[in-house]
């Protein structure tokens, strides 16, 4: 079997598929996007598509390595969600070629089904209590939200009432059972992280999430010390490497790779398996389409190590198409009572529906996440 031909296409709501094809007739889909730079990601996939045509694609980690220590200049999120997106497709390909899911070829499940979570109260939470009723009510365990909207390098203890009063609001519209995680995005800066941080104690989050931005990771030792509850982080982190420093340096309970930002499949699975090894819980990152989310559960299924799942129906971000949209049948992804069931179709198991991708690419805008300012002008985090 060879590989002939890749082809992309960016769709709506901020998301970009790619199709690797074979001579005997079968192909391979994965999600290789950078959100907002999906056309820089594109261009990637394609200079990378010199080193595929004409290959083995059962030979995953040495394409894998090829693709990775082929340049002199590596890692990153444009090169590794490039690399991300091909190794996603190429596994696909294997488990259709040997007709077996993906996670069989890796050691096979280690649980039967996995808990998935949803989001409530988009970027600049609102309302919360109602929509975090109605998610229970839905049939979930777990929802995520955005602690703050914009916050200064130095704010009022003002800001941080509300978001305290936010979180506590959905703590009591659900009750202690439920998890509630909490993102700060990277928009809370140190100074006001170590405030935020403790003032939600009482309100026992699931986790906390990017407490800070990843280039001020070394902060988390000194404002996380004593916390009851886990800190995740880790979907601005792009291979192995950058994990492991993050791990050597005991700052994190969760780890968060996106299995289209890290290198795909391959890598997830390394960082999965080292992560285990320091006691530190799995929840990869996924507010993008079907396949990613095939593939993080595909991870889930085969890593020990990891407890819940991120999906993105209905998320804040998804405007001109939906999780489920571009797929022939839904039922693979389903969602029952919190859970989705173990995949056992093969390859990643899904099917794209590549009409309708097509079709909805002719009118892909090229989605740019906001850009916030302060009140005085200054840019802020989003």
């Amino acid at each position: 079997m060879k590989i002939t031909k890749l082809t992309t296409w960016r769709v709506p709501p901020r998301w970009m598929f790619l199709k690797i094809e074979t001579d005997e007739g079968i192909s391979g889909w994965g999600e290789p996007v950078i959100e907002g730079r999906a056309a820089t990601v594109e261009a990637a996939v394609h200079e990378l598509s010199e080193l595929l045509i004409g290959r083995d694609p059962h030979r995953i980690e040495d394409i894998w390595q090829s693709l990775y220590r082929g340049g002199f200049y590596r890692g990153g999120p444009i090169l590794m969600s490039a690399i991300a997106g091909i190794d996603q497709a190429l596994w696909d390909i294997k488990g259709k070629a040997l007709s077996v899911p993906v996670h069989a070829l890796l050691g096979g499940a280690v649980r039967d089904r996995m808990r998935m979570y949803c989001w409530i109260g988009g970027d600049r939470p609102d309302a919360i209590g109602p929509q975090a009723r109605e998610v229970v009510t839905n049939g979930f365990t777990a929802f995520k939200m955005n602690g703050t909207p914009e916050l200064a390098i130095v704010d009022t203890h003002a800001k941080v009432d509300a978001a305290v009063a936010r979180a506590f609001e959905a703590r009591e519209a659900v009750g202690a059972e439920i998890g509630i995680a909490i993102d700060f995005h990277g928009r809370v800066h140190r100074p006001m992280a170590k405030a935020l941080l403790r003032e939600l104690e009482g309100m026992h989050p699931l986790f906390i999430e990017e407490p800070v931005l990843p280039e001020h990771l070394h902060c988390l030792p000194q404002i996380a010390s004593g916390l009851s509850y886990p800190i995740a982080t880790g979907e601005r982190l792009y291979s192995r490497f950058q994990f492991r420093d993050l791990l050597e340096a005991r700052m994190v309970d969760i780890v968060q790779p996106d299995i289209s930002h890290c290198g795909g499949l391959s890598e997830a699975r390394r960082i999965a398996a080292m992560a285990e090894a320091y006691d530190v819980a799995l929840a990869p990152h996924c507010p993008l389409g079907p396949v990613a989310l095939a593939a993080s559960l595909h991870l889930d299924f085969l890593s020990h190590n990891a407890f819940i799942q991120e999906q993105s129906a209905g998320i804040h971000y998804n405007t001109g198409a939906d999780l489920l949209d571009y797929l022939v049948d839904p039922t693979p992804l389903r969602i029952e009572n919190g859970f989705t069931p173990l995949l056992d179709r093969p390859g990643l198991g899904v099917e794209i529906n590549e009409e309708l991708v097509i079709e909805r690419s002719r009118a892909a805008e090229n989605w740019r996440n906001p850009l916030w300012r302060h009140g005085d002008g200054s840019i802020a985090e989003w």
